[in-house]
Protein backbone atom coordinates (compact mmCIF):
# COMPACT_ATOMS: atom_id res chain seq x y z
CA UNK A 1 0.00 0.00 0.00
CA UNK A 2 1.42 3.40 -1.05
CA UNK A 3 1.14 6.14 1.80
CA UNK A 4 -0.27 9.52 1.46
CA UNK A 5 2.55 12.11 3.21
CA UNK A 6 0.93 14.73 5.13
CA UNK A 7 2.15 17.87 7.02
CA UNK A 8 -0.16 19.10 9.41
CA UNK A 9 0.01 23.06 9.66
CA UNK A 10 -1.70 24.73 12.46
CA UNK A 11 -0.21 27.66 14.98
CA UNK A 12 -2.00 25.76 17.98
CA UNK A 13 -0.20 23.03 19.37
CA UNK A 14 -2.87 20.90 20.69
CA UNK A 15 -4.96 21.02 17.58
CA UNK A 16 -1.56 20.29 15.71
CA UNK A 17 -1.10 17.05 17.64
CA UNK A 18 -4.57 16.52 17.61
CA UNK A 19 -5.13 16.19 13.83
CA UNK A 20 -1.93 14.51 13.78
CA UNK A 21 -2.95 11.36 16.40
CA UNK A 22 -6.46 10.98 14.95
CA UNK A 23 -4.79 10.88 10.60
CA UNK A 24 -2.43 8.55 12.95
CA UNK A 25 -4.81 5.94 12.68
CA UNK A 26 -5.86 6.07 9.47
CA UNK A 27 -3.62 2.79 7.85
CA UNK A 28 -3.45 4.55 4.59
CA UNK A 29 -2.05 8.29 5.99
CA UNK A 30 1.41 9.20 7.62
CA UNK A 31 1.90 12.08 8.84
CA UNK A 32 5.34 13.38 7.68
CA UNK A 33 5.99 16.27 9.77
CA UNK A 34 4.39 19.17 11.73
CA UNK A 35 4.53 23.21 11.51
CA UNK A 36 3.47 26.03 13.42
CA UNK A 37 3.32 28.82 10.51
CA UNK A 38 3.92 29.64 7.14
CA UNK A 39 7.27 29.79 6.73
CA UNK A 40 7.80 26.37 8.57
CA UNK A 41 5.43 25.28 6.56
CA UNK A 42 7.14 26.14 3.47
CA UNK A 43 10.20 24.51 4.95
CA UNK A 44 9.04 21.45 6.29
CA UNK A 45 7.49 21.04 2.59
CA UNK A 46 10.87 21.29 1.28
CA UNK A 47 12.56 18.73 3.42
CA UNK A 48 9.82 16.17 3.69
CA UNK A 49 8.03 16.60 0.16
CA UNK A 50 4.48 15.69 1.63
CA UNK A 51 1.47 14.71 -1.00
CA UNK A 52 -0.98 17.01 1.30
CA UNK A 53 -0.67 19.63 3.87
CA UNK A 54 -3.26 20.93 5.80
CA UNK A 55 -3.04 24.31 6.25
CA UNK A 56 -4.72 26.75 8.85
CA UNK A 57 -5.50 30.20 7.51
CA UNK A 58 -4.63 32.40 11.01
CA UNK A 59 -1.42 31.95 12.10
CA UNK A 60 1.34 34.52 13.22
CA UNK A 61 3.74 35.77 10.15
CA UNK A 62 3.25 34.08 6.99
CA UNK A 63 -0.26 33.11 7.00
CA UNK A 64 -1.66 30.01 5.41
CA UNK A 65 -3.21 31.54 2.10
CA UNK A 66 0.66 33.45 1.48
CA UNK A 67 2.07 30.16 2.57
CA UNK A 68 -0.50 27.96 0.03
CA UNK A 69 0.74 30.11 -2.71
CA UNK A 70 4.44 29.83 -1.84
CA UNK A 71 3.99 26.14 -1.66
CA UNK A 72 2.11 25.20 -4.87
CA UNK A 73 4.31 28.08 -6.70
CA UNK A 74 7.72 26.00 -5.50
CA UNK A 75 6.09 22.03 -5.24
CA UNK A 76 3.42 22.43 -7.52
CA UNK A 77 3.13 18.16 -6.52
CA UNK A 78 2.26 19.19 -3.65
CA UNK A 79 -1.95 19.19 -2.60
CA UNK A 80 -2.75 21.94 -0.01
CA UNK A 81 -6.16 21.38 2.05
CA UNK A 82 -7.25 24.71 4.35
CA UNK A 83 -8.54 23.46 7.16
CA UNK A 84 -9.93 26.28 9.08
CA UNK A 85 -12.56 27.43 11.75
CA UNK A 86 -13.51 30.46 9.42
CA UNK A 87 -15.97 30.40 6.64
CA UNK A 88 -14.94 33.92 6.19
CA UNK A 89 -15.99 34.39 1.91
CA UNK A 90 -12.44 36.09 1.34
CA UNK A 91 -10.89 33.08 3.33
CA UNK A 92 -12.59 31.05 0.87
CA UNK A 93 -11.85 32.32 -2.43
CA UNK A 94 -7.94 33.77 -1.87
CA UNK A 95 -7.35 30.25 -0.32
CA UNK A 96 -8.54 28.68 -3.16
CA UNK A 97 -6.82 31.73 -5.86
CA UNK A 98 -3.92 30.90 -4.00
CA UNK A 99 -3.89 26.88 -5.07
CA UNK A 100 -5.84 25.06 -2.54
CA UNK A 101 -7.19 22.22 -4.07
CA UNK A 102 -9.48 21.88 -0.56
CA UNK A 103 -10.99 24.07 1.72
CA UNK A 104 -12.64 22.07 4.66
CA UNK A 105 -13.86 23.86 8.64
CA UNK A 106 -12.05 22.08 11.37
CA UNK A 107 -15.55 20.92 12.53
CA UNK A 108 -15.20 17.88 10.02
CA UNK A 109 -15.23 14.57 11.77
CA UNK A 110 -11.47 12.16 11.12
CA UNK A 111 -13.64 9.87 8.74
CA UNK A 112 -14.56 13.02 6.09
CA UNK A 113 -11.12 14.66 6.37
CA UNK A 114 -9.38 11.56 5.58
CA UNK A 115 -11.89 11.28 2.97
CA UNK A 116 -10.72 14.67 1.57
CA UNK A 117 -7.21 13.61 1.88
CA UNK A 118 -7.63 10.63 -0.29
CA UNK A 119 -9.64 12.89 -2.78
CA UNK A 120 -7.35 15.72 -3.19
CA UNK A 121 -4.28 13.01 -3.42
CA UNK A 122 -6.08 11.33 -6.15
CA UNK A 123 -6.70 14.78 -8.31
CA UNK A 124 -10.18 16.16 -6.43
CA UNK A 125 -10.73 19.25 -5.35
CA UNK A 126 -13.21 19.33 -1.77
CA UNK A 127 -15.44 22.33 -0.14
CA UNK A 128 -17.14 22.06 2.91
CA UNK A 129 -20.81 21.89 2.78
CA UNK A 130 -20.79 25.31 4.70
CA UNK A 131 -18.82 27.23 2.02
CA UNK A 132 -20.09 25.78 -1.15
CA UNK A 133 -22.78 28.15 -1.98
CA UNK A 134 -20.72 31.02 -1.26
CA UNK A 135 -18.40 29.80 -3.95
CA UNK A 136 -21.54 29.34 -6.18
CA UNK A 137 -22.88 32.85 -5.82
CA UNK A 138 -19.44 34.30 -6.73
CA UNK A 139 -19.17 32.27 -9.62
CA UNK A 140 -22.46 33.15 -11.03
CA UNK A 141 -22.17 36.33 -9.62
CA UNK A 142 -18.58 37.57 -9.89
CA UNK A 143 -19.77 41.81 -9.46
CA UNK A 144 -21.01 40.68 -5.76
CA UNK A 145 -18.15 40.24 -3.71
CA UNK A 146 -20.32 39.60 -0.22
CA UNK A 147 -22.17 41.36 1.72
CA UNK A 148 -19.90 41.48 4.58
CA UNK A 149 -17.98 44.12 2.08
CA UNK A 150 -20.44 46.71 3.43
CA UNK A 151 -20.02 45.81 7.06
CA UNK A 152 -16.21 47.31 6.45
CA UNK A 153 -17.79 50.05 6.24
CA UNK A 154 -18.31 53.05 8.91
CA UNK A 155 -21.69 53.86 9.46
CA UNK A 156 -21.15 57.77 7.94
CA UNK A 157 -19.42 55.56 4.91
CA UNK A 158 -22.84 53.54 4.68
CA UNK A 159 -24.68 56.29 4.67
CA UNK A 160 -22.69 58.29 1.85
CA UNK A 161 -23.02 54.82 0.07
CA UNK A 162 -27.10 55.00 0.54
CA UNK A 163 -26.98 58.32 -0.96
CA UNK A 164 -25.07 57.14 -4.06
CA UNK A 165 -27.62 54.60 -4.77
CA UNK A 166 -30.08 56.93 -5.04
CA UNK A 167 -28.40 59.31 -7.46
CA UNK A 168 -27.11 61.67 -5.40
CA UNK A 169 -24.14 64.09 -6.38
CA UNK A 170 -21.03 64.59 -4.06
CA UNK A 171 -22.54 68.43 -4.03
CA UNK A 172 -26.06 67.15 -2.42
CA UNK A 173 -24.55 64.36 -0.37
CA UNK A 174 -22.46 67.55 0.79
CA UNK A 175 -25.72 69.65 1.88
CA UNK A 176 -28.20 66.62 3.24
CA UNK A 177 -24.92 65.77 5.28
CA UNK A 178 -23.88 68.68 6.48
CA UNK A 179 -20.51 67.96 4.66
CA UNK A 180 -17.66 69.94 2.84
CA UNK A 181 -17.38 68.27 -0.73
CA UNK A 182 -14.16 67.11 0.02
CA UNK A 183 -14.90 65.12 2.84
CA UNK A 184 -17.88 63.14 0.92
CA UNK A 185 -14.69 62.54 -2.17
CA UNK A 186 -12.59 61.14 0.96
CA UNK A 187 -14.99 58.83 2.43
CA UNK A 188 -16.21 57.49 -1.63
CA UNK A 189 -12.45 56.65 -2.12
CA UNK A 190 -12.36 54.64 1.43
CA UNK A 191 -15.95 53.06 0.39
CA UNK A 192 -14.17 52.37 -3.25
CA UNK A 193 -11.34 50.50 -1.88
CA UNK A 194 -13.03 48.67 0.95
CA UNK A 195 -15.62 47.66 -1.64
CA UNK A 196 -13.01 46.56 -4.29
CA UNK A 197 -14.74 48.41 -6.28
CA UNK A 198 -13.19 50.29 -9.74
CA UNK A 199 -15.36 52.58 -9.55
CA UNK A 200 -18.31 54.70 -8.55
CA UNK A 201 -20.95 52.91 -10.91
CA UNK A 202 -19.29 49.72 -9.72
CA UNK A 203 -20.11 50.22 -6.32
CA UNK A 204 -23.30 51.13 -6.66
CA UNK A 205 -23.82 48.33 -9.01
CA UNK A 206 -23.00 46.04 -6.12
CA UNK A 207 -24.80 47.71 -3.29
CA UNK A 208 -27.78 47.66 -5.18
CA UNK A 209 -27.13 43.73 -5.52
CA UNK A 210 -27.04 43.63 -1.99
CA UNK A 211 -30.51 44.99 -1.94
CA UNK A 212 -29.38 48.28 -0.91
CA UNK A 213 -31.66 50.23 -3.52
CA UNK A 214 -34.97 48.57 -1.21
Amino acid sequence: MNLIRIAVVDDQTLIREGLAALLALMPDLQVVGQAGDGQQAIELTAAQAPDVVLMDVRMPGLNGVAATREIRRRFPQTRVIVLTTFDDDEYVFQSLQAGASGYLLKNADSDHLAAAIRAVHAGDSILDPAVTQKVITRALDPDSSAPQSIEKLTPREQEILREMVVGATNAEIAARLCLSEGTVKNHISHILDKLGARDRGQAIRRAIAWGWDR
